[in-house]
């Protein structure tokens, strides 16, 4: 019996000590179950349940306040005026400091978090606006003298030949000076035709396309080219790519990024030149992408973070728009244009679209 007591004492030992454990891992599980349910509730409910939590806070006010009040009648008539006027003074002050917590505090609260609120947010949107406009105004001026820079000097050098011309117009010069002054004025103009285009929002014509075949058309372009030069391309297209966006602009960027890798190959000198085009999809399914990579000297890594900044270029008849304007492109699809490059590896130009395109769909 005794070794029967002892074995039932330890079953109870064993089990009121189990039993905190398995509370402790019933409210564990709960809380965040309650914490998940308040997260998913609308504005609406949430609202709501705040508005009941202070009615019912008031309603406990008023039913203390009835008993308050009934008691204090009691009293009076009972026990007399002094008694009565004893109690309703002590648990007056419960009531007073019940309705201050059930009326004012909530109001009070309320109208404190809303200003602190205010301040907070109207502090933070005055220095992130002032942050703003200092970027701005730096880009800005950087913008503004890249574009006196890139217009300045062609119309210099146009105005010097002319000059030239007019100090001898017999001489047989002046035949080679007019075809460079022209050249330079044509560039003048190429440079205020592509700063327009950057500046202004182009509309998108959004339709049903195969990134493949707008990858076709592109490399078409260069046929001549990639002949002449020997640059091989390699083409690695795993998928058709199906998107919705508009074909002729996202020609025009992939026209971009493989003149500039046959520009880039060719001032270097490169042997056995190979352009490589890949498209593919991420594993969900959810992005098309597409690759130009080159063989070529690659880019300089102080210059790869300036490469999409207007009138940036290391070409010497450049106008340092046409990646801008690629960027421009591509983000306007919602998609995302990234360039990787290592010295003397190459560069790799990566373009991601999105499958379902909201953003260029709201242009369509």
């Amino acid at each position: 019996m005794r070794a029967t007591h002892n074995l039932s004492d330890a079953g109870d030992s064993v089990g009121s000590s189990a039993m905190p454990h398995r509370w402790e891992e019933d409210a564990g599980v709960v809380e965040p179950r309650r914490r998940r349910r308040r997260s998913k509730l609308s504005a609406e409910e949430r609202a709501y349940r705040e508005a009941r939590r202070r009615a019912n806070l008031k309603l406990s006010f008023v039913w203390h306040f009835v008993a308050y009040a009934s008691v204090c009648v009691f009293l009076l008539f009972v026990a007399g005026f002094h008694a009565a006027f004893i109690v309703a003074l002590a648990w007056g002050i419960g009531i007073v400091c019940h309705y201050f917590a059930a009326v004012v505090a909530p109001k009070l609260r309320h109208r404190f978090i809303e200003r602190e609120v205010r301040h907070q947010v109207e502090r933070d949107v005055t220095r992130e606006r002032r942050q703003l406009q200092g970027k701005n105004v730096a880009s800005l001026e950087e913008l503004s003298a890249s574009i006196a820079h890139e217009i300045r000097n062609p119309i210099t050098a146009a105005k010097s030949l002319v000059q030239q011309m007019g100090e001898d117009l017999e001489s047989r010069e002046n035949v080679g000076y007019a075809k460079v002054a022209l050249e330079e004025l044509d560039r003048v103009e190429r440079s205020i035709s592509h700063l327009l285009r950057f500046a202004r929002d182009e509309e998108i014509h959004v339709c049903e396309l195969r990134l493949v075949d707008v990858v076709e058309s592109a490399l078409e372009t260069f046929r001549d080219r990639l002949a002449r030069d020997g640059v091989v391309v390699e083409r690695d297209l795993a998928t058709d790519g199906a998107m919705r966006g508009d074909p002729e602009k996202l020609r025009r960027v992939l026209i971009n990024l493989v003149g500039n890798a046959l520009d880039a190959l060719e001032e270097a000198g490169t042997p056995a030149p190979c352009i490589e085009v890949i498209a593919g999809e991420n594993l969900a399914g959810s992005e098309v992408w597409v690759r130009v990579r080159d063989n070529g000297p690659g880019i300089d890594p102080d210059a790869l973070h300036k490469i999409f900044s207007p009138f940036y270029t290391s070409k010497e008849k450049g106008t340092g728009l046409g990646l801008a304007i690629s960027k421009k492109v591509v983000d306007a699809h919602g998609g995302s244009l990234e360039a990787h490059s290592q010295p003397g590896g190459g560069a790799d130009f990566l373009i991601t679209f999105p499958k379902q395109n909201g953003d260029a769909r709201a242009r369509s």
